[in-house]
């Protein structure tokens, strides 16, 4: 394990975080074992790798978005589901009423 993670962690701090994914990334260490040892959920720690990967693949692009960016990328994508769920709700809530109806 890193050195970084040697002592006894109070905080889970951006190093720390990058510590313990880069121990996973280069196999020194898994998901779960990393879990188990520091007392973290395993979604936890896959969540701090999936946002890694993110962090490299963009500050590996010819032209890399600035955090602002990402946020509003995010925000717009996180709209599009939101808005594509509404509409399935609706339609649901409509058809359930149709066949509450011919029913009758």
């Amino acid at each position: 394990m890193s050195t970084l993670m040697d002592e006894e962690i109070k905080r889970w701090t951006a190093r720390r975080k990058t510590a313990l994914v880069l121990d996973i990334i280069q196999g020194k260490t898994t998901v779960a074992e990393a879990s188990r040892a520091y007392d973290l959920t395993p979604s936890e720690v896959e969540s701090w790798v999936e946002d890694g990967k993110k962090g490299m693949e963009n500050a590996l692009k010819a032209n890399p978005l600035d955090i602002h960016s990402q946020y509003e990328r995010q925000i717009k994508d996180l709209q599009e589901a939101y808005g594509e769920a509404m509409l399935e709700l609706r339609a649901r809530k409509k058809l359930q009423s149709l066949l509450d109806e011919a029913e009758k």
